[in-house]
Order: C-alpha cells, then sequence, then structure tokens
C-alpha cells in the first residue's frame, strides 16, 4: 500500500536545533538553581518540557507553579537567544517539496509550541510551504512525545487509517511515539541520535516500527525513488 500521508517531525528533522535545545534547557535550570549537565538532557531532546521537568525537578509540572514558570522561560530563551543559532537541516525545503509534487498529504507533529514552531519553521525555510493549519504542536496534547497523543492529533487531521500514514522523525521518541499510534517511521540521523538508539526505539511495535533510515533530508530526497514513500506509486 502507498504511504498517502506524511507526518514530519521538526526539530532535527527539518532544523538542526537538537544541540541548542539541550543547552537552552541547561540555561533555563540554571536560572532556577538546578545543575543540570549538558550530557545528562541531550539524549532527551525530542521530548516536550512536560517529559524532561521532572526528571531533574522532581514534583514540578510544566503546567502549574515553578515548573511553569521554568518552561515559560525557557520557551522565550530559545525564541530570544537560540532561534537566530540554528540552520536548516540539509535538503530540509526539498524534501517537503518533494513530498507536495508526490501528492503526499503533510502534517507537523512537534513537541515545540505553536510560538516556537513559527519561529522554525522560518529558520527551515519552508514557512511559505507548510502552515500552521498543517501542524500538531504540545498546545494540542496532554503529553509529548514518547506518548503517542501528538501524533494521534495528526492522525485527526487525515481522513487516512495509520497504515498509509508514515512519519518522518530523527528521534527515538518520534518512533516510540508514531508506533504506539500504529504509524510506522523514516528516520534521519540529522538528530544528532545513532542507527542503535533509533532501531532500539522500535522494538516491541507490532509491525515494523522503523522501516528505514537514511542521513538526512538530502539524503531521503536523493534516493526517494528506492525508499518505502515510492512503493506502490
Amino acid at each position: 500500500m502507498a504511504f498517502k500521508g506524511v507526518i514530519l517531525d521538526v526539530d532535527g528533522t527539518l532544523v538542526l536545533s537538537n544541540d541548542v535545545h539541550a543547552q537552552a534547557w541547561v540555561e533555563t535550570f540554571a536560572k532556577f538553581g538546578y545543575q543540570v549537565k549538558y550530557e545528562e538532557v541531550r539524549p532527551l531532546i525530542g521530548m516536550g518540557g512536560d517529559q524532561i521537568i521532572p526528571k531533574f525537578a522532581p514534583g514540578l509540572s510544566d503546567s502549574e507553579g515553578k515548573g511553569k514558570e521554568i518552561t515559560d522561560y525557557r520557551k522565550q530563551l530559545v525564541l530570544d537567544k537560540f532561534v537566530p543559532q540554528m540552520s536548516p537541516a540539509n535538503g530540509a525545503r526539498e524534501m517537503v517539496l518533494k513530498l507536495q509534487e508526490q501528492g503526499k498529504q503533510l502534517v507537523i507533529a512537534t513537541s515545540a509550541s505553536s510560538k516556537v514552531l513559527t519561529s522554525l519553521l522560518k529558520v527551515a525555510k519552508v514557512d511559505d510551504i507548510l502552515s500552521q493549519d498543517e501542524a500538531t504542536s504540545s498546545n494540542d496534547a496532554e503529553n509529548s512525545k514518547p506518548s503517542p497523543d501528538i501524533i494521534k492529533v495528526a492522525l485527526e487531521k487525515f481522513e487516512m487509517q495509520p497504515n498509509e500514514i508514515v512519519m518522518i522523525g530523527d528521534t527515538p521518541y518520534d518512533i516510540e511515539a508514531a508506533n504506539k499510534a500504529g504509524v510506522e517511521v523514516i528516520a534521519v540521523r540529522s538528530g544528532g541520535f545513532d542507527d542503535a538508539q533509533l532501531k532500539n526505539a522500535s522494538r516491541g511495535a507490532s509491525s515494523p516500527g522503523l522501516i528505514a533510515i537514511y542521513n538526512d533530508a538530502a539524503d531521503l530526497v536523493e534516493n526517494y525513488d528506492h525508499s518505502p514513500l515510492a512503493r506502490g506509486e
């Protein structure tokens, strides 16, 4: 069966941002008196704040009290300081255009807030071809990845079955979240995770949870005709 729809991750997939997101967490936690090392938080990038905050500040929630202060501070820090340090992933715009040319319906699924997402799409240079109407963010779901909530919201935007859709992502949390929602994943290495970490995330999936790995969006475009996206076309 051909894939009719594609769920797109943003951080690490369309934008080279995972390293600076980790640094933003380090600086944010330090601001509130928590000493968190870069090496501790970097492997968690791909999760949302609702998942990360309790790991380093037990008992706090991103939705209230001090936890919400941490969340709000970090969002503004990312916008003010770290977005200018981000760059498009290699081939990001070309991949989006290729998918659109092939008639794929696209929906974004990201743990970023809608405000941060707007800036990320500009960094990726796809803001003129992808709109917020084609996105689900942390604003739309109770729990972020690796919970499947954001993926399920994205699925609601498609009038298709999960087996007609594939996700393109870069972290183990993308793979885990998508697989929990019955969606297969094509991974890219541009997020900084190695193949073993990506493959381990799909273990236990009822179907082949991870169906291909490419270096980045450009690699996927170059090899599109032999990729799972082209099957049945």
